[in-house]
This record gives structure tokens, C-alpha cells and sequence, in this order.
């Protein structure tokens, strides 16, 4: 879908959205339609139930005055929480709205109420942005009826009084959502496509980008001692992957890296601790934490960041083979502590442990934030509308709650402590993988906390927002959301960027 900066306009063909704040008057390019069209708003408004609310459009087929062929009214809601992402979901509404049902052009005259933080610019980049994200399809694997599916939408044109403003200000954000393409295409992958090998060969590409990628095989990670991870893949066929991605943008090479962990659990059948056929169900998007890294990469290295990021990630797969990692074995991590694996369906914390251990030592990253789908119980705490949010460090929580909070992505922290730590502690080893049947997530915090020197670090569980069922938010219309790219992107440019 191709997307352009046109001048003020009202002459554009296919579908014309335009705006109107919740309790307030049509105003600016809408009135002027209205006027053009000899009232049709205005009738139109008079029978139905619109008020501006945020998600509502109205519906009306164009007078034969206008060159368009429908008008769409969109609710801005209330004026003073117009910003970036109310305006990102309005024109995800309206782009749905058209997407597959005929019409191949649609064109935004939205006018920003003045009480409105996001206007000019920034409100065209962002409805442009908006219609980006909506536009993403994941069909590859459809043989029947694909006309149904594929959308017919080719053309956004943003109506703006500044056009080079918002292409300087929407080529970054362009750059971030093929970043979240990347991440959620990973992510919709059906597992039997997306082993860590494939995995790995996707992020090849990325040298095109002028990142620097290195694939460490199980015969180097057992070198490494990395036997908590090793662990974990045993009971698979196929081959466990640790794959490194480097990007250096920082103006000073010797600049410390941010260092991104990700959980990359292909397949996730829960080992001989074997999960439900209802609970296996999905497990392909076990691999979401990884997703995020790598697709933050790509976005980071699609926009030129100056920054310096290293993105690592454990790929495996938990399958239950005559080989497969029993409950009560004990491993040894690559830290040198040892493991008492008493669930082998609590495996991603083992993963993360090698990794997070390898990118301290290997790097001396500034800081280290991990990615992981990792439990089950941070959705019965909160849902699918909020990722938890653990850390070691007040300042960094906070840099990661303000930029999740700016991107529409919020975090909910919670807390670590000494009780839950003692909930880890084991008869044989120096520690078990599980804590029980309480504070699930607290204490799979509290077990990567172990893996952690004085590295400032922060621990995201995205198990609630990696993939959504049922119906889809404006902004993520497929299975795979994607979540954390835009996060860990907005992060990095705010706060470690120079």
C-alpha cells in the first residue's frame, strides 16, 4: 500500500475521511464537504446516532458534486485527548473500514481541533502511520478464497498544510513498522515453517541493513557452558540457535551497547511436562519475546539510530523426544549455577538465563531489557492489555513505562523481593526453575534476576500481548501484534540515542 503527503485537498477519489470531535460541529474541511454537498452531512447527521466519539464513522455516499466516492466520518473524540495515538487509531478505523471491500483509494482531510495536542505535522505523520499498521495481512497460506481476504485498498493520501514536515516525521515511524511486519510475520509463522534455523536465516537479511549478524550453533554453546538452555532443546530434532545481532550506530564506536534479549521458544509443547492440546495450541507464538528483539533491530537499523544495540536471542524448540530434559534433572547454566528442573514447561527463564549471562559477559552492555512470553500468570494479573514490567532499576522502569505509554503499548510494573527470591530455593541445586503456585510471574522475575549482575536490567513478560484471539485491536489486525517493537524503538530513541 503505497502512502503520500498531498496539499490540502478534497478532489482525491475513493473514500474521504474526514473529522469531527466528540460534542463539537463540523468545522474546517468537513464543513467545506458539507457545503459542497449541499448538506448531506448535516442530513446524515440528523438520523443517525453519531456524536464524535472515538471509533465512530459515519457512512454516506458521495454527492455527485465530489470526485470521491464515499465519505467517512470519523469521531476524534474529545479534543484534549486528541494525540498521537487517537489519531493513529482513527485512521486505522477508517483504513479498515475500506480495506478489502473495493475501493483502492482513500484520503484523509482530517482537521485537528485546536484544544488538540497532536495537529500539522505530527497528526499526518501519524494518521499515516495508523493506516500502516492496519494494512498488515498475513495470507501466504490461503489457497481458497483469497479474494476475500486481500485487500483492495493501494492508495492512502494524507491531506496536510505541511508535506515535507510529515515525510521527514513519517519516514522513521515508516522505517518502525516494517520493523513490526518483521516481528509479527515471525510470530504468524506456522511452527513446522519456522524452525530456529529459519528463524536464524531471517535475520540474515538484516546485514543488507548494515547490522552485523552472528549464529552460534549448539556445538559452540556448549563450549560456552550454556547447559540451561541446551536443556531445553534437547528433546527436539531441531538444531537450538543462538543468534547476535549488532548495530552500530553510535557516533563514538566505543559507546556500551543497550543489549535486547528475546525469548525465541518456536514450538513450545511443554516438554515431558506435556501441555494440554488446548494449552499446546498457539505455542508457535512462543517465540514472541524474539520477534520483538529482532524486529526492533530491523527498525532501529532501517532508520539509522544512533545507538548502539545488541540483540540476542535463544532459539529452541521444547519437545518431548526419548532425549527431552526430565523433571528433576539438573543443568548447569552458563553463569556456573545449576538448575533443579522440577516443571519442563517453565523452559523460557532457562533460555533467558544463558543469554542474559552470555551478552553481560560478551558486551558490558549500559543496560539489558529481555522479551519473553514467559508466563501464564501475568495474564490472570493483567490481561492482554498490559505487558509486566520487572526491574532492578527505578530509572530505567520508568524510561520504559513512559515510552511503552507513547506508543500505546502500557506496562504495569511489579514487584521483586527477597520473599519471592526464597521461593526459588532448592534441596539439591542452587536453585529451582519453579516457585510454586503463587506470584508465577514474580518469581520467573525473581529466577532471571539470579542471571544478573549490577547491570541495570528489566525484565518484560509479554505473554498477554504477544498474539491476541478474538477481536483484534485497530492497530494490530492479525494474530501476531508485534508488541514491543515500537516500545523498545521509542525507548532507545528518547533516552540513548546521541
Amino acid at each position: 500500500m503505497q502512502i503520500k503527503f498531498v496539499p490540502p485537498t478534497l478532489s482525491g477519489t475513493g473514500a474521504l475521511a474526514l473529522g469531527m470531535p466528540e460534542g463539537g460541529q463540523l468545522s474546517g474541511q468537513a464543513l467545506e464537504v458539507d457545503r459542497l454537498s449541499e448538506g448531506a452531512i448535516k442530513r446524515a447527521l440528523g438520523v443517525s446516532r453519531f456524536s464524535g466519539k472515538p471509533g465512530q464513522i459515519l457512512e454516506i455516499v458521495a454527492p455527485a458534486r465530489l470526485k470521491a466516492s464515499r465519505i467517512l466520518l470519523v469521531g476524534l473524540g474529545k479534543p484534549e485527548k486528541f494525540d498521537s495515538m487517537a489519531a493513529e487509531r482513527t485512521a486505522a478505523g477508517a483504513a479498515g473500514r475500506v480495506f478489502a471491500n473495493g475501493e483502492t483509494a482513500l484520503t484523509f482531510a482530517v482537521d485537528a481541533p485546536d484544544e488538540a495536542p497532536c495537529k500539522g505535522a505530527s497528526l499526518a505523520s501519524h494518521l499515516a502511520m495508523g493506516a500502516r499498521l492496519r494494512s498488515y495481512t498475513f495470507n501466504k497460506y490461503r489457497t481458497k478464497d483469497r479474494d476475500e481476504h486481500e485487500p483492495t485498498l493501494k492508495e492512502v493520501a494524507i491531506s496536510t498544510g505541511d508535506v515535507q514536515a510529515a515525510k521527514r516525521a513519517f519516514a522513521a515511524m515508516d522505517a518502525v513498522a516494517d520493523g513490526v511486519f518483521f516481528a509479527r510475520d515471525l510470530v504468524n509463522e506456522p511452527p513446522n515453517v519456522l524452525s530456529p534455523e529459519e528463524f536464524a536465516k531471517r535475520t540474515q537479511s538484516f546485514s543488507k541493513l548494515g547490522v552485523k549478524v552472528s549464529v552460534l550453533g549448539e556445538a559452540e554453546m556448549k563450549n560456552l557452558g550454556m547447559g540451561a538452555l541446551l536443556g531445553v532443546g534437547q528433546g527436539s530434532e531441531r538444531e537450538s540457535k543462538l543468534v547476535v545481532m549488532h548495530w552500530n550506530g553510535a557516533r563514538k564506536a566505543e559507546t556500551p551497547p543497550v543489549a535486547l534479549v528475546g525469548k525465541g521458544v518456536c514450538f513450545d509443547s511443554g516438554g515431558l511436562s506435556l501441555k494440554t492440546g488446548a494449552g499446546m495450541m498457539g505455542m508457535k507464538g512462543d517465540m514472541g519475546g524474539a520477534a520483538a528483539v529482532a524486529g526492533t533491530i530491523h527498525a532501529l537499523a532501517a532508520r539509522k539510530a544512533r545507538a548502539n544495540v545488541i540483540g540476542a536471542v535463544g532459539l529452541v524448540e521444547n519437545m518431548p523426544d526419548g532425549n527431552a530434559q526430565r523433571p528433576d534433572d539438573v543443568v548447569k547454566s552458563m553463569s556456573g549455577q545449576t538448575i533443579e528442573v522440577l516443571n519442563t514447561d517453565a523452559e523460557g527463564r532457562l533460555v533467558l538465563a544463558d543469554v542474559l549471562w552470555y551478552v553481560q559477559s560478551q558486551f558490558k552492555p549500559k543496560c539489558v531489557i529481555d522479551l519473553a512470553t514467559l508466563t501464564g500468570a501475568i495474564m490472570v494479573a493483567l490481561g492482554h492489555e498490559h505487558a509486566g514490567l520487572f526491574s532492578n532499576d527505578d530509572a530505567l522502569a520508568e524510561q520504559i513505562a513512559r515510552a511503552a505509554r507513547s506508543v500505546g503499548e502500557p506496562v504495569w510494573r511489579l514487584p521483586l523481593g527477597d520473599g519471592y527470591d526464597k521461593m526459588l530455593k532448592s534441596k539439591i541445586a542452587d536453585m529451582k526453575n519453579i516457585g510454586g503456585p503463587h506470584a508465577g510471574s514474580i518469581t520467573a522475575a525473581q529466577f532471571l534476576q539470579r542471571f544478573v549482575n549490577k547491570t541495570p536490567w528489566a525484565h518484560l513478560d509479554i505473554a498477554g500481548v504477544a498474539w491476541q484471539d478474538g477481536e483484534h485491536k485497530e492497530l494490530a489486525p492479525s494474530w501476531g501484534t508485534g508488541w514491543g517493537v515500537r516500545v523498545l524503538n521509542r525507548l532507545i530513541a528518547d533516552n540513548y540515542e546521541k
